[in-house]
């Protein structure tokens, strides 16, 4: 059995995602594992280098996982041949610029969502990756969460019949920085800085309700500041300028599950809410033969020979468990990190060719997801999701196609 060395050129990794989940859940997990196993029997073994600004910060990250190298000068490392894919984990204004000097220096790419602060600006890296001949490809991490496997493999089995809805509720309080302090950066609230729950995980909506469910259609949201004054890291008030909380409908083509018919799917994303639920994210479908209640890492599902039959009647006390209707839907597999698991995909992707679908094109479209929905609340009005189209080497972006305000989107049948 032979292994393979892979130099992984990452910056972004003093920040939390991209040091808990990217390198010590992912890469330093598969290092530990001797590498990432391929179809030929071998291994793959990252090597990475850290990048940043802060060497001190990026030597004490490095020896206490184990790793050797680190540099704070990007354009050396992007001109070291032995190194051939770059990650980025840096802030969302800051990525597109990262990537055009990693795509130029003929390096593979693999990022943060998401890709970029424009639709126009994601086909634009799409092409350039195209272009340069270089593999690309935008995390996309919830599909590989457990719960999220579950219900699609209850989805794939046909167990929900006709979808007919999909409600998710995402969110959790984010303190405010005064008596606790927040427990995400001050720039998540600022829109100039790139932040805004709509661009934050509506690029997570677009690919999980496109691979799960259908495409995405047609969108209509409202956006929110709830509060609109935060206190900083160093304790400084500041106005909160960016969306913390929007409330979207979405119309999804129903390839999947049975039939022609559309599907409505409802999103609750906000920072201001307070969590009664199983997990933080929690995803209901309901379909003509049964129906699903999935988080991170459970699913429960409930058919139609075990729905009960209640009757409204306030006057008495409910006579229901609703719950013990439910049953478990098992594991019936190991499931890893979902980071790690599409770390090793991409990697993969890289040494072998091995097919990958979560490329720069997946991560256009939660950019223009994202785009659409700020425009629908800025608009009041529901808004088309055109295809984005790509001719070549070149993208072009399609024009907006709207509704008009008094009629159901998307030719709901």
């Amino acid at each position: 059995m032979t292994t393979r060395r892979i130099g992984i050129i990452m910056q972004g990794v003093t920040g939390r995602m991209g040091l808990n989940q990217h390198l010590v859940r992912s890469i330093v997990a598969i290092r530990k594992e001797g590498g990432v196993a391929l179809a030929d029997g071998g291994r793959l073994l990252p090597d990475p280098i850290l990048v940043g600004r802060d060497e001190a910060r990026l030597r004490a990250i490095a020896d206490a996982h184990g790793i050797e190298r680190i540099s704070t000068d990007l354009d050396e490392c992007l001109a070291n041949e032995s190194d051939t894919v770059y990650f980025d984990a840096t802030l969302t204004t800051t990525r597109a610029a990262f990537v055009r000097r990693a795509v130029a220096a003929g390096k593979h790419v693999y990022c943060e969502k998401p890709l970029a602060t424009t639709t126009g600006e994601a086909l634009e890296l799409l092409q350039l990756a195209r272009g340069g001949g270089v593999k690309h490809g935008v995390v996309q991490d919830k599909l590989f969460l457990p719960g999220i496997r579950k219900l699609r493999r209850l989805v794939d089995s046909g167990f929900f019949g006709r979808i007919l809805s999909v409600r998710g509720e995402f969110g959790y309080w984010v303190f405010e920085g005064d008596w606790q302090p927040a427990q995400r950066p001050s720039w998540n609230y600022r829109s100039e800085e790139g932040g805004g729950i709509i661009v934050d995980m509506f690029a997570h909506w677009r690919y999980l309700l496109d691979h799960t469910f259908g495409d995405v259609l047609a969108v209509q949201c409202l956006g929110v500041t709830h509060i609109p004054e935060r206190i900083d890291e160093r304790g400084r008030r500041y106005a909160a300028t960016a969306d913390d909380a929007a409330y979207a409908t979405f119309v999804l083509r129903g390839a999947r599950g049975g039939g022609a018919f559309d599907v409505v799917a409802q999103f609750n994303s906000s920072w201001a809410v307070r969590v009664y639920r199983d997990e933080l994210l929690q995803i209901q479908v309901d379909g003509t033969l049964g129906s699903a209640v999935a988080g991170l890492r459970g699913c429960r599902a409930q058919h139609r020979v075990n729905t009960p039959r209640p009757v409204w009647n306030p006057d008495v006390p409910n006579p229901f468990d609703f719950y013990a209707d439910w049953q478990d839907v098992p594991d019936n597999a190991e499931f890893d990190n979902a980071f790690k698991v599409e770390w090793e995909m991409f990697l993969r992707h890289v040494a072998t060719g091995e097919p990958f679908a979560h490329d720069f094109l997946e991560g256009a479209k939660g950019v223009q997801l994202a785009e659409l929905a700020l425009q629908s609340w800025k608009e009041r009005r529901w808004l088309d999701v055109p295809p984005l189209e790509v001719q070549g080497l070149g993208a072009t972006e399609s024009r907006t196609r709207t509704h008009d305000a008094d009629r159901h989107p998307a030719a709901m049948r």
